[in-house]
């Protein structure tokens, strides 16, 4: 927090704002604004001159794919929790899963007044590794694997091998997969990747009228199931990148009569709350959201404050949450 802040939060000019730290003259209804602004927000001059003179904001970066997003929002609390109490803040830039604008977000924090920056990447482009050649701040990456940078990420590959080799052990012999697109190394590539390996490894040939591309979206989900039903293709499992896709799958299921587990067979990846909560409750890989932000937020601190030269790259584990949807 600075002067221009606290001036334009108070809806006074940084002038005003310094002549009353400075003990000017500034009318009484500004003072009172101002310093009502000082007290909400606990700004302090010479904390803010201290930092000045370190050449330190306290303030992290975090460039995040959409707020909204469940598994987002407990990677960011993640961070936050790690953070607490260590005298560093967060800043929020939301993309709404615009490549375009995590390299718009990258380029504002390097030239603006943070200290260090964490992104959740949905994919990495020439663009990004560009970007992490030649960074000027200390970068973290969130959620997809790189060696330009330290880095947390998930076994994408394992989660959805894990799921799709339990379904075959259920019974189904075709199942049907609901991914997203394979530029998102992690969700995409790496989740198709373990369906791939879990079929491979029953002497299962993937069939490509089975495999369907679809956004991250419920809508999406039930569309590419409707579409898989009108198909005439048998199938007896879906397996779903995500809960959402998974979500709007059943609603699709349940719309054309067609039970679950009994007709269909059905599991995902992201474990949130819904997938407890719907009925039936859904088969789905947790991966380990909030630990990941809090890790990535330990790297962060080892570099800014104990000044180490850190190029980590964390893989996290992950678990099968067995529920009705297989049973």
């Amino acid at each position: 927090m600075n002067i221009s802040q606290i001036a334009k939060l108070a809806g006074v000019s940084p002038a005003t704002v310094s002549r009353y730290l400075n003990d000017g003259y500034v009318s009484k209804e500004k003072k009172a604004i101002i310093k009502k602004v000082i007290d909400e927000t606990g700004y302090s001059p010479l904390a803010s001159a201290q930092n000045l003179r370190q050449r330190k904001s306290s303030v992290i970066g975090v460039i995040v794919p959409k707020i909204s997003s469940e598994s987002i929002s407990r990677v960011v609390d993640g961070i936050s929790v790690e953070l607490k109490g260590s005298g560093y803040h967060l800043f929020l830039g939301n993309t709404n899963n615009n490549v375009a604008e995590e390299l718009d977000y990258l380029n504002l924090f390097q030239s603006n007044y943070v200290d260090g920056v964490i992104l959740i990447a949905t994919e990495l482009t020439p663009k990004h590794m560009k970007f992490m050649k030649h960074y000027p701040k200390p970068l973290v990456v969130v959620g997809q694997y790189t060696e330009l940078v330290p880095c947390v990420y998930h076994n994408d590959k394992g989660g959805a091998r894990a799921a799709v080799s339990h379904m075959l052990k259920q019974g189904c012999h075709r199942i049907a997969f609901l991914g997203v697109m394979e530029e998102d190394v992690s969700a995409g590539f790496e989740r198709h990747n373990g369906y791939r390996e879990a079929l491979k490894a029953c002497h299962i040939k993937e069939n490509p009228a089975l495999i369907y591309q679809v956004d991250f979206s419920i809508t999406d989900g039930y569309r590419a199931t409707q579409e898989l039903i009108n198909s005439g293709q048998p199938f007896d499992g879906l397996f779903c990148a995500t809960d959402n896709i998974a979500i709007g799958a059943m609603n699709c299921l349940r719309f054309n009569n067609l039970d679950i587990p009994g007709n269909v067979r059905i599991a995902s990846v992201g474990d949130s709350i819904v997938s407890k909560a719907i009925q039936p409750s859904l088969t789905s890989v947790h991966l380990y959201y909030k630990t990941s932000g809090e890790e990535a937020a330990v790297i962060m601190m080892d570099i800014l404050d104990k000044h180490q030269s850190v190029n980590k790259q964390l893989r996290l584990g992950y678990e099968l949450c067995e529920r009705e949807s297989t049973y």
